[in-house]
């Protein structure tokens, strides 16, 4: 199995993403009503400065968006809310971890959505609990 293995493309990666997002508690996801999932190879040199990332294999996902919480009703169209994964970075993690790679984007799915609504380590725990990948 392993000899022909092949790390997923960027359109296999963002199919295993919409996946393992759908796994997600249905309450969990509506923070996100519309969440768009976007994978890259590698964040962009302006996310990588904007947050002080070391090397573009520093961050393994990144939340972009207003919240449902956040949300007002004098919001002008606001832009949808997305979500990115990055491929290269987390296929990295992935090699050095002893852990599944659906298991990992479920991860940083839950932690990049947590983080922005303010979820704390011990909430975002007890939601991956609940997560089969």
């Amino acid at each position: 199995m392993w000899i022909t293995a092949k790390a997923p493309s960027l359109a296999e990666f963002e199919e295993m993403a919409h996946e393992m997002f759908g796994k997600l508690p249905r309450e969990f996801r509506a923070l996100c009503e519309g969440v768009i999932i976007r994978v890259d190879d590698f964040p962009t040199d302006e996310v990588l400065d904007e947050l002080g990332a070391q090397t573009e294999y520093d961050l393994l996902g990144l939340f972009q968006g207003i919240g449902l919480p956040q949300r007002s009703s004098q919001d002008i169209a606001p832009m949808p809310n997305m979500i990115w994964l990055y491929r290269r970075p987390i296929l990295d993690y992935w090699a050095e971890n002893d852990e599944t790679l659906g298991h990992i984007v479920s991860h940083v799915l839950i932690h990049e959505i947590g983080h922005h609504f303010g979820l704390s380590d011990d909430d975002m725990e007890e939601i991956e609990a609940q997560v089969a990948d």
